[in-house]
Order: structure tokens, then C-alpha cells, then sequence
């Protein structure tokens, strides 16, 4: 689908003056207000539907339940018969199962014995549950105390016939299966997965499985981009390791622009003599901007190749996942056109020093867990470098901390971020 050209374009950070930066809030509403949803659709199985976004609003096509029911094992009687003092008795003229309802009308001094889920047979209105009534062979005796209505689920009473059930850009969770079967609905309306190229540039690289030389280093970011990516469900396209030359490079974004909506790549956006990407970006496209006031993270850019939007990453692990979490993870969402919500987000004490100097918006690594007071904290992982990619493994959440913010003292409040609700 062809897109749009931005309004404007922010070719920002020519200086290297950190004040120059984007601040990460400008990213964001640059980023939103950009991408577009890859606007195509296609059917799919209730089985396959998980995780899947609905393209087109799904409406109730029948009641649920469709017949008032019991909530309760008991007996269906009617609410006139209740007694308001002392007791009544109440005759037995006939079971109603789940499945299998009682087709007689239900009058004055008679009850039905009942399951759960069982039909109301006509001319009752309410359950007394079987341990509040007294049986004796085909006669209940029931005491004062019920009230009318009592333990009965109504016909609509959670969809009515036409009521919308799961909105256009609703993600389809274990749930949403189980209440779209409850309704027959078996095939799903659901947008295209965005297909996303990614691949690291690097002559340090190398893949895992073979023998490292002296100077090269495994390529982690591959590895965790694919999870990331197959975690919220695009299409991944791995295109391997780039080597750190200006016409291979080229020649690498133009195919990856060529087979896929967005094209993702890690390193190579910094100012060393080696970081390609960015001028390649210059010269087969567009830059949008490509510095932000993060940490970490900085490096980070983003503009478009052909119909292709570009995300060039940082080289750092943690820094390409810090930047794919913050910036490219929505922008994806948006692409496959799910409802964008504010991720989860909430103060809680500090347990641990924070070490932070003034200036970017940083992203600590943090574990939140209960403390012996039974209160929820947060406390950092350790060492918090780029580098560091174990404090990603070890953390659940990240501690987000204001740019004009300096050291936090233990105690302090701050800001959380769960990687459950991103």
C-alpha cells in the first residue's frame, strides 16, 4: 500500500549537542503521526485467530444466552410461591438439563428440579439452590429469605443480537476464541501481518554456531529482534549479517525495502568512520531524524526506503532493544492496525540508588517484586551499560527516569514500566 509523505521532515541532531536531540515524546507523536495501517485483510480460522488483529467489527448474531437459565443446581419455581414467613412446599413435576428442557408450564404450588445452565421452564422465574431446600420424595420444602428472580441468568444478558463483540483493531487473546465460538463464528476477518526485513551490520558479526575469530563477537540482536518481532505477531524476514561496506549495504536495504513494509537494522547509525546507514538511508530515501534524547538509545533513526519504512537501530543490544521497545514495537502495532493504547505504566518506591546524570530520558532496568512488607518496589538490575544485555534478561520492567532527573535516592518514587503491558 503506498504511503503517504510526512507532513515534515525533522533532520535533527547535525550538531552534537545532546540539546538538539528529539526528546522521546516528539518521536513518538512523529512516529504516530506517520504510520498508517498496512490496510489490507485476509480470512482466517477461529483456530489461527490468536494474536491476529480483527480487521472489521464482529456483531453478535444471536443473544447470549439466547434463553433465560439457571446460574444454580437447584429448582425453578415461581416467584409468587415464595414464602414471605415460614415455609411452603413445593411439588416435583419434572427435571430440566442443560440440553434437555422441560416443556410443561410450571403453576401455582410446583418446581422443577434444575441444572446449571438448564432452561427456565415457562412460568417460572427463579432458583432456589439445592442446598436451601429440603426434598422428601417429590415434594421440596423451601423457607422465607429467597427473592424473586433469584439465580437466574436472562436471555442478553451478556450480548444482544446485533451488539458489537470485538471491535476493529481489537488483538485477539485466548478469551476472544472462546467467546467467539460460544457465538459459531468460526472465521475471522483479520488484517494482513506487516511483513518486517531485518538484518545487523557489522564485519564483527558473526552468527551463532560457528567459530569466533579474534575481534568478532556473536550477533545477539538478531536473535532477540526475531522473538521480539514474532512475539507481537508480524511477519519476520531475516536477512542475515551486512558487512560495514557502503555498495553491499545499498544493495541489501534496497532488497529488504523491495519484500517487506518496514525494514529494521542494528548499528551502523552512529557518526564512526564505519556507520554506513544513515548516509545510504540519505541516498535511497528518506530520513525523518535519526537522534533522540534517550539513553540509551541516542542513535536511533527512522525515514522511509522506497514504500519501506526504515527503524535503523543502535548497535548495543540493550540500546536495540531499548529503541525497538519504545519506538518501533508501536509503530509496528500501528502498521498492523491494532488499537494503540498508553503501555501500563506506575510509581512504586525505589529499593536500590539509581545512578543518573541530567540530560536524556533513560530507561533503567529494573526487577519489581514484593518486599518483605508486602509492598510492591523496584530495584535496579546492576550495571546498566548498553552492553549489558543480561540486565535485560534479568529484568521485568523498566525504570523510567525524566531527563532533567539526576541520582534517585532509595525511597524515592519513580516510574515503571512492566514488559507484560508492553
Amino acid at each position: 500500500m503506498e504511503q503517504p509523505p510526512l507532513h515534515h521532515r525533522q533532520d535533527t541532531c547535525e550538531s552534537p549537542s545532546q540539546q538538539n536531540c528529539l526528546s522521546v515524546a516528539a518521536a513518538r507523536q512523529l512516529l504516530g503521526g506517520a504510520i498508517q495501517s498496512v490496510g489490507e485483510s485476509e480470512s482466517v480460522s477461529l483456530k489461527d485467530s490468536l494474536g491476529r488483529i480483527v480487521a472489521a467489527t464482529l456483531l453478535a448474531p444471536f443473544n447470549v444466552p439466547p434463553y433465560d437459565n439457571s446460574a444454580m443446581d437447584g429448582y425453578a419455581v415461581r416467584g409468587a410461591d415464595l414464602p414471605a414467613a415460614a415455609q411452603t412446599r413445593l411439588a416435583i413435576i419434572g427435571t430440566a438439563l442443560a440440553g434437555a428442557p422441560f416443556t410443561d408450564e410450571v403453576k401455582a404450588g410446583q418446581c422443577v428440579r434444575i441444572m446449571t445452565g438448564g432452561v427456565m421452564p415457562r412460568g417460572s422465574d427463579t432458583v432456589i439452590m439445592q442446598e436451601q431446600a429440603e426434598c422428601n420424595n417429590d415434594v421440596i420444602t423451601i423457607g422465607a429469605g429467597h427473592r424473586v428472580g433469584q439465580y437466574v441468568r436472562h436471555a442478553a444478558e451478556d450480548l444482544a443480537a446485533g451488539q458489537a463483540v470485538l471491535m476493529t483493531g481489537k488483538r485477539i487473546t485466548p478469551a476472544d476464541m472462546g467467546l467467539l465460538a460460544s457465538l459459531g463464528i468460526d472465521n475471522i476477518s483479520v488484517s494482513r501481518r506487516p511483513r518486517v526485513a531485518f538484518f545487523s551490520t557489522g564485519d564483527e558479526l558473526r552468527a551463532s554456531g560457528v567459530s569466533l575469530d579474534e575481534g568478532t563477537i556473536y550477533d545477539s540482536n538478531r536473535n532477540a529482534l526475531y522473538g521480539l518481532l514474532l512475539n507481537i505477531g508480524v511477519e519476520p524476514l531475516d536477512l542475515g549479517i551486512v558487512r560495514d561496506d557502503r555498495d553491499t549495504l545499498r544493495k541489501a536495504l534496497t532488497a529488504a525495502a523491495a519484500q517487506a513494509d518496514a525494514v529494521i537494522t542494528t548499528g551502523g547509525v552512529s557518526v564512526g568512520d564505519a556507520d554506513f546507514v544513515r548516509d545510504t538511508l540519505v541516498a535511497l530515501g528518506e530520513v525523518h531524524f535519526w537522534k533522540v534524547g534517550i539513553k540509551p538509545g541516542r542513535p536511533f533513526a527512522f525515514g522511509r526506503i522506497a514504500q519501506a519504512w526504515f527503524f535503523g537501530l543502535p548497535g548495543n543490544p540493550v540500546s536495540t532493544m531499548v529503541t525497538y521497545y519504545q519506538f518501533v514495537q508501536p509503530a509496528l502495532r500501528q502498521m498492523m492496525g491494532e488499537q494503540i493504547h498508553s503501555p501500563l505504566q506506575f510509581k512504586v518506591p525505589c529499593s536500590t540508588t539509581l545512578k543518573k546524570t541530567p540530560g536524556r530520558m533513560e530507561f533503567q532496568r529494573g526487577i519489581l517484586e514484593t518486599d518483605v512488607k508486602g509492598e510492591t518496589v523496584v530495584r535496579s538490575t546492576g550495571g546498566q551499560g548498553s552492553n549489558i544485555l543480561r540486565s535485560m534478561s534479568d529484568a521485568n520492567c523498566f525504570i523510567i527516569l525524566p531527563a532533567e532527573c539526576g541520582d534517585v535516592p532509595v525511597g524515592t518514587l519513580v516510574d515503571v514500566q512492566p514488559f507484560a503491558g508492553l
